[in-house]
């Protein structure tokens, strides 16, 4: 089976759409640039599904790899039979593929390889036939003082050891046991004794149990976890009694003395190494489970929030919040240059924060600013607070995630931007930026620390390093961006140029000044034809000479909709003004060989609202003034909050008292939900309740659910809970019939 056929057949699709994404993505095609450019090709398919052609082809590539360099070792061997060459070029899966390979792969001396050394071969070989004969007198002809076997028992333990290896390697023997493991294994989770305090945090874990397949992801991390700090203990656990009838009915053929001594044998190799090599692969398997939901997760929540509402190009003023140390303060333009900077000391004392209000006031007026970012650090809910008390009617007051903001002023990109002023003046440009535009700011911060994860760095850090960049990359390029005012940070994400042709085109605008069209982007050196195809149609030039430079239209378009325009009487920057002309566009006239609907319609609706932000609107928001700490809340409390990081588990949302309350899972809604995304999404307003708090925990628990229904319910409801009724009734009939009916079939009537 062709990988093109065998990941059509595993993700539902043709092989023709997969060959081709293929093709593709072989030619240096970006998984963006395929999905909005290509979809004649593909048949439209959406990134997800490119990604995941993508990453399962370099799956099976990699299993190609490690084929070809186990067929060497094995013909090296001299142990490369036709049937073994066949297995080895059947195997599906690495695991499979390792379990062959395993009685043959090289490795330390074991008392397997001892006894052999010794010449024990034959003798575990005839033992395993089973056949009737005198085991004790069969040993004895292997007695051989010189080899260290002075004695028939002596021979019988070597061949019982040859055999134990020969059952545990069995690649069959060794897939059963790995299902049965993964069907039937309990993880099973104890406190460190005498560290019952220090371990609070695992309070829940300290004596856990629970089935291997049924754990979720944030459970199994967080077990890990606490493994790993040594506070925990952690086991995974499965009856003998599930296992060893299987290697019985394998390996026992007979009752007579040869069977006892396969028994012995079989008992020492599920014990010394099968179990063992088992649960090193079985807590490998768990954890690659929970690390791939830990990262969609993660990564989801990022997406989320690089995806969040941008305030656009206002005049901004940023200030990043503290106690002693006095709030760092700065103003930026509408295209985040810092105007001026200075620090004030609103909470020290009258003087200091009379101080503090004529600054502000000064400074606002000064830059004409619009809105106020607030960091929510250390001293935040108290800033916001001074600063609404000065009362700005037209001013914009927010308050602003700063998570990050202290890796970026610390980074090489920040002193690079802002090398005469400190770190503190850094972090307030960010926490400014942040506000005006996210997805700009956000990308000059590792995806790992701009506060969306819970276990990030629990993970494999390989995996997600490539999520997040997937996730990064996907963001950008379905916003597209400015190519005369955006930072080589963000050019490095678009589809087909990376941190070395950003830096070109950075270089080359400085020395020529704006780009004037697209078309003089290949002048820029080492970007060559397809580094441009792939480009082009994510970068904006907003005024230039060609209108649709300004849109997502690309280039190799450019004379279609020419010919629209021309066929219309009309030139292109009539058909983006003026909705009555685009109606009048017949696409069907446009269709060709290379040319499609998707495409013909995509053109339209750039053509509709050229270069349009497929982010929300910004709204402005506030948390309830007064409740600033844990201290503060009281249960009952209904208060706004916004959502700062999704789980499967639940939501965690920032009600303003410097820690986020988890709304757990039951708690988002009066129905039932299954995944927390199909109520919130990141940096979403909600209103919540307050059910309980924890101080000595330092937890709060929320909910979302409203206020229940009235009792009386309107003749439409009663009319599906009726339906709903005679459904799970219908339903349970049902089954017990098909229960009676196989009951039946196996006992008679």
């Amino acid at each position: 089976m062709t990988h093109e056929i065998r990941i059509s057949k595993e993700l539902a699709l043709s092989e023709r759409q997969v060959s081709t994404t293929i093709a593709l993505l072989d030619e240096g095609a970006t998984v963006p640039f395929i999905s909005r450019y290509r979809k004649e090709l593909t048949g439209s398919l959406d990134e997800v599904q490119i990604t995941n052609i993508r990453d399962r082809l370099q799956q099976l590539r990699e299993l190609d790899k490690r084929r070809e360099v186990i067929l060497k070792s094995l013909a090296d061997q001299g142990k490369l039979t036709p049937d073994l060459e066949k297995l080895v070029n059947g195997a599906e899966t690495m695991a499979n593929l390792e379990d062959i390979y395993l009685p043959y792969k090289p490795k330390r001396r074991t008392r397997a390889s001892i006894a052999r050394e010794k010449g024990l071969e034959p003798l575990a070989l005839l033992i395993l036939e089973q056949r009737e004969m005198d085991i004790r007198l069969a040993a004895e002809t292997f007695i051989a003082t010189d080899k260290g076997i002075n004695d028939a028992e002596e021979a019988l333990a070597g061949a019982r050891d040859i055999i134990a290896e020969i059952i545990a390697e069995d690649a069959s023997i060794r897939a059963q046991t790995r299902k049965v493991f993964l069907e039937k294994g309990q993880f099973v989770s104890r406190v460190v004794p005498g560290k019952e305090e220090a371990a609070l945090k695992y309070k829940d874990y300290y004596e856990w149990s629970e089935p291997l397949k049924t754990a979720p992801s944030h459970r199994i991390l967080a077990m890990r976890r606490g493994e790993k700090e040594e506070m925990l203990y952690l086991d995974i656990e499965i009856p003998e009694s599930e296992v060893l009838p299987l290697l019985d009915n394998a390996y026992i053929t007979g009752a007579g003395a040869a069977s006892a001594q396969v028994r012995i044998a079989m008992l020492d190799g599920y014990k010394r190494l099968l179990k063992p090599s088992m649960e090193t692969e079985v807590r490998m398997l768990t954890r690659q489970r929970a690390d791939e939901e830990a990262i969609r997760v993660f990564a989801e929540n990022a997406r989320q929030l690089l995806l969040a509402a941008p305030l656009g190009q206002k005049r901004v003023m940023a200030i990043d919040p503290g106690f002693r140390t006095g709030c760092k303060t700065v103003c930026l333009d509408e295209q985040g240059a810092l105007l001026e900077n200075t620090a004030i000391f609103p909470h020290n004392g009258a003087a200091k924060t009379e101080e503090a209000a004529k600054t502000l006031r000064y400074l606002i007026e000064k830059h004409q600013i619009h809105a106020i970012a607030i960091g929510n650090g250390t001293a935040g809910r108290e800033t916001e607070d001074f600063v609404r008390k000065l009362s700005f009617p037209e001013v914009i007051i927010v308050m602003v995630n700063e998570s990050g903001a202290s890796i970026y002023s610390a980074s090489e990109v920040a002193r690079e931007e802002f090398s005469d002023y400190d770190i503190t003046v850094r972090g307030a440009v960010s926490i400014g930026r942040r506000l005006m535009d996210p997805l700009a700011e956000l990308v000059k911060i590792d995806p790992k620390s701009i506060g969306v994860g819970q276990y990030q760095h629990d993970v494999d850090q390989t995996k997600l390093q490539s999520a997040l960049d997937d996730t990064v990359i996907s963001c950008v390029n379905a916003v597209g961006v400015e190519l005369n005012t955006a930072s080589k940070q963000i050019l490095a994400y678009i589809s087909g140029l990376g941190p070395s042709l950003a830096q070109q085109i950075v270089n080359y605008r400085n020395t020529h000044g704006a780009f004037k069209n697209r078309e003089s982007l290949k002048a820029v050196p080492r970007l060559g034809e397809k580094a441009y195809e792939q480009a082009a149609g994510f970068l904006r030039i907003r005024n230039a000479g060609n209108p649709l430079d300004a849109s997502a239209v690309h280039p190799e378009r450019y004379s279609l909709v020419q010919q629209m325009a021309a066929d219309l009487g009309c030139h292109v920057a009539d058909l983006l003004r003026d909705e009555k002309l685009r109606k009048q566009i017949d696409l069907k006239r446009y269709l060709s060989d290379s040319v499609g609907m998707p495409t013909l319609q995509d053109i339209l609706a750039e053509l509709a609202k050229p270069g349009r932000d497929p982010r929300e609107q910004f709204e402005q928001f506030s948390f309830t003034e007064g409740v600033n700490s844990v201290a503060d809340l009281r249960t009952g409390m209904r208060l706004p909050g916004i959502v700062t990081n999704i789980t499967n588990f639940g939501a965690f949302v920032d009600i303003g008292v410097h820690q986020d309350g988890l709304v757990h899972l039951s708690q988002l809604a009066n129905r039932y939900v299954k995944d927390p995304n199909e109520v919130v999404k990141v940096q979403q307003k909600v209103m919540v309740t307050v059910t309980e708090v924890d101080e000595k925990r330092n937890r709060i628990s929320l909910s979302m659910k409203t206020a229940e229904e009235p009792a009386a319910t309107t003749k439409k409801q009663h009319g599906h809970h009726k339906a709903r009724k005679t459904e799970r009734s219908n339903k349970g009939e049902g089954d017990m019939a098909s229960k009676l009916a196989a009951l039946k079939s196996k006992f008679g009537s």
